[in-house]
């Protein structure tokens, strides 16, 4: 026994020795990262566990097409989901049913079960164009009745005094809401959980968005990402800065386990340069899904590519509702002989969504628009991941599905 007890004691040194080194490396690590935008820390393996989704495999029957090996296939009810290392990806799979009845286990219950994760003194950050879900609703009063700290952005018109928000219920329970008071949107879909996690993406957090609409949402662990998140969500909530106000992004690249994740927030930052560079980068393929594309820089990128390297496959959709207008890209692309379709599904398409080379994926709250560019406030990722990019494929294969060619089109 004595020498156990002695063995025990001589390792103390040695104990404090290595708790200094750790402490050090940290020290560092931190830095580095705050000069270069680098995640160190998740590079060394020293990344603290944060709240994200409760995750279940798929059970048997659900889709699991375009899984590659790494990759979980997750049991969202009624969606798509998967992840991988740092992230989750979900998608809507709205039915066309306009039965209230049948709005259950959408990927909202994702969310929220990340959300009921959250203990006093954590923090949840949200900046939302609308939100009426009954299940978030329901997840951020019980948040706010723990103890954890929360407060919210959202639009004045559409998050605020909208018929049907749910944000009303927030004010009076006394979470601190800050709205734009602009005629442009404050159209962000995203949510910082306790600084660590960001929820982001095309989906609105409303009935519609979830049951209604085709939809994205990225769930993304990365504390350097979530700073940047962070500043932005401070700079509407504690500065009043919405739209051409706020100050442009210091560093727009933040590698995430090996991966350089580009994130942009309009209009302070070169959003539209950063499509149009991606899209010129294109060896092998195009696709897009989008809701709004009346942006013509986009379009040219598009066609410039195209006639550069006669190889590369392009395939659109684009929702229907306004696409045969003037303002549309739709015919440009058309008569400039690319297959450009319209989305003839019983729902709304909402993406904002490319995907470039089958491998780099574009998404975000940010519509192929001037009001999106110039004074709309939005956020876009550009995530180079062949394994998150097969997630978008899968989606855009459903969607091409169902997809037709346009009528009515003439060209010159």
């Amino acid at each position: 026994m004595a020498k156990r007890s002695r063995n025990t004691d001589s390792s103390a040194p040695r104990s404090i020795i290595a708790t200094l080194i750790t402490a050090i490396v940290l020290v560092i690590a931190v830095a580095i990262g705050g000069i270069t935008g680098v995640d160190v820390l998740s590079l060394l393996g020293l990344t603290t566990p944060v709240a994200t989704a409760v995750v279940t495999v798929a059970p048997p029957g659900t889709e699991v097409a375009n899984v590659p090996g790494n990759v979980t296939t997750l049991n969202v009810g009624q969606g798509f989901g998967a992840q991988k290392g740092f992230w989750q990806v979900f998608f809507t799979a709205p039915t066309g049913s306009r039965d209230t009845s049948t709005y259950v286990n959408g990927i909202e219950m994702q969310l929220a079960a990340a959300i009921d994760q959250l203990k006093s003194g954590d923090t949840l950050d949200i900046a939302a164009y609308e939100f009426n879900l009954p299940a978030l609703t329901k997840a951020v009063l019980d948040a706010h009745r723990r103890g954890v700290r929360i407060r919210m952005v959202t639009d004045t018109q559409h998050g605020l005094e909208d018929d049907d928000s749910t944000v009303p219920q927030l004010v009076a329970a006394g979470i601190p809401v800050v709205d734009d008071k602009r005629t442009a949107f404050m159209h962000n879909k995203f949510m910082i959980l306790n600084g660590a996690t960001v929820w982001t993406g095309s989906w609105n957090f409303t009935i519609n968005d979830t049951y209604r609409n085709n939809n994205n949402a990225l769930a993304l662990r990365s504390r350097r990402l979530a700073e940047r998140y962070q500043a932005e969500f401070d700079q509407m909530f504690n500065n009043r800065r919405f739209g051409p106000n706020k100050t442009p992004s210091a560093t727009t690249t933040f590698t995430q386990d090996g991966v350089p994740i580009q994130l942009y927030f309009a209009p302070e930052d070169r959003v539209l340069q950063a499509i149009v560079a991606t899209i010129g980068s294109a060896q092998k393929s195009v696709r897009f899904l989008t809701f709004s594309f009346t942006d013509f820089d986009v379009a040219k990128a598009i066609m410039d590519r195209a006639a550069a390297n006669p190889n590369i496959l392009v395939q659109g959709i684009f929702e229907t509702t306004g696409s045969e207008t003037q303002a549309s890209e739709l015919r440009t692309l058309r008569c400039a002989g690319l297959d450009a379709r319209q989305d003839s599904g019983k729902s709304i398409l909402h993406h904002k969504l490319f995907i470039v080379d089958d491998a780099i994926v574009i998404t975000g709250s940010f519509n192929i628009s001037s009001n999106a560019t110039e004074s709309n406030d939005e956020n876009l990722l550009i995530i180079p991941d062949p394994d998150l990019a097969a997630q978008y494929v899968a989606e855009f294969n459903r969607r091409w599905a169902e997809s037709r060619a346009p009528g009515g089109i003439t060209c010159n």
